[in-house]
């Protein structure tokens, strides 16, 4: 194996451990989920400890609320739907517009 080949194979190996470790916290959220009583599922919470998880149908709302948001607290939320994060675009936006007239 030459040592392109090395250099190539790293992306794909650590690509293959985020999925695995996805859908490994995805599988453990729905254990957590369906081991609590049908009438108290909320189907959104914390896995392991601090894995934010949103299984709900995702609406424009929260869909809003959780990707762009200029005037959120956070740069990082939970996803919309799924297990893990997702950047708060219009925090992004506002913090480098700010940025940029300060300059």
């Amino acid at each position: 194996m030459s040592s392109n080949d090395k250099h190539r194979k790293k992306p794909r190996d650590l690509q293959r451990l985020i999925r695995v470790v996805t859908f490994g916290l995805a599988l453990a959220a729905i254990a957590k989920e369906v081991r609590t009583p049908a009438d108290e599922r909320e189907w959104h919470g914390v896995v392991v400890g601090f894995v934010p998880y949103d299984f709900r149908v995702p609406t424009l709302a929260r869909a809003k609320q959780r990707l762009w948001d200029p005037e959120g607290s956070r740069v990082i939320n939970p996803k919309v739907f799924g297990v893990g994060w997702t950047l708060n675009v219009g925090k992004l936006v506002s913090v480098a517009r700010k940025r940029i007239a300060a300059a």
